[in-house]
């Protein structure tokens, strides 16, 4: 009997902990299902880079890119200089700065550059110039007043205008005498006639296209010691004083007097303060470097070339062209 109770003890036991084990690996799997069901928590998403807020942070600028190295010049702020506040001032302060990128100033060379004409050497070979380069100004003021509302890049607008002729025409455009025109000189002002060579030898074989600006200045260049020219007595404020390079306005007022042959049109001609005597009154053209220039444009459809005949006492200039340009 006692044993009948200790087997039925034991297997009561024995049903209990089953019922615990039952339990315990049901509990186990409900949590692995819930865990399982939870969802997974997502990866915190990088936060965007607000461009537009950093944009409207930062002050709004223009630059200004030169067009043939591609590199910034200069850089403007439209609001300090009254875009938003007084918009006919800043169009006055965005005229002033193109006007200054194209002329210069003081301490800067402006973009416009006059046109430097091709030439042949005593050997017939080409020596060539430099084009005509002008800053469109009032392009570029545009350009700026429309960029000082997004803040864009502007690239100056420049005009590059090339000499005129065709390589071809070269050989024969010393065929015909069109002009020419001489002036007289004492050959014993040693000085004076120094000058006088020089300018002429300046010009001498220069080759103008049609449409081409010819510029004593340019072509001749400063008229200082450097350049051979020679202390010589020159016309200044109505007083005949010594100066470096006095006698070079013969050459360029023989070389007005051969070209106002020519379907031409003056660009710039200065006049002396007193008579000069060489030429007829009225019937010169005075220089001064970096000051008073001779300048013209020729107008015809074809191509010429100057010669300047320098001699004891005289200077002779002609326009030379191809028979097949002579009419």
């Amino acid at each position: 009997m006692v044993k009948i109770w200790i087997v039925a003890l034991v297997m009561l036991c024995l049903i209990g902990l089953a019922g615990c084990l039952e339990k315990s690996v049901k509990e186990e799997a409900n949590t692995n299902e819930e865990e399982q069901e939870q969802p997974m928590e997502e990866p915190k998403k990088p936060v965007a880079h607000n461009e537009e807020a950093e944009k409207e942070s930062k002050p709004l600028v223009v630059n200004i890119v030169d067009p043939n190295r591609l590199e910034i010049i200069k850089t403007i702020s439209p609001k300090e200089l009254g875009h938003e506040t007084d918009f006919e001032t800043y169009k006055k302060e965005i005229e002033k700065l193109a006007y200054e990128l194209a002329r210069g100033t003081k301490t800067e060379v402006g973009y416009d550059k006059r046109m430097v004409l091709d030439k042949k050497d005593e050997d017939g070979q080409i020596i060539k110039g430099s084009p005509r380069i002008i800053l469109k100004e009032s392009e570029l003021v545009n350009r700026i007043i429309d960029a000082s509302i997004s803040g864009n890049d502007v690239e100056i607008p420049l005009n590059v205008t090339e000499s005129n002729y065709n390589v071809e025409d070269i050989p024969r455009l010393e065929e015909v005498i069109i002009a020419s025109y001489t002036t007289y000189f004492n050959p014993s002002d040693v000085n004076r006639n120094k000058n006088i060579e020089i300018s002429a030898k300046a010009i001498n074989n220069v080759i103008v296209g049609s449409g081409d600006y010819f510029s004593f200045n340019e072509l001749t260049g400063p008229r200082d010691e450097v350049n051979g020219y020679q202390p010589a007595p020159e016309i200044i404020n109505k007083k005949l004083v010594m100066g470096i390079g006095g006698g070079v306005c013969q050459t360029s007022s023989t070389l007005f007097n051969v070209v106002d042959q020519l379907p031409v049109t003056y660009v710039e001609r200065h006049h002396h303060s007193l008579d000069i005597g060489y030429v007829p009154k009225g019937r010169d053209a005075t220089v001064s470097y970096g000051a008073l220039d001779f300048r013209f444009q020729n107008t015809r459809e074809a191509p010429f070339i100057i010669k300047a005949i320098y001699g004891k006492g005289f200077l002779t200039i002609e326009v030379r062209t191809s028979k097949e340009y002579e009419v």
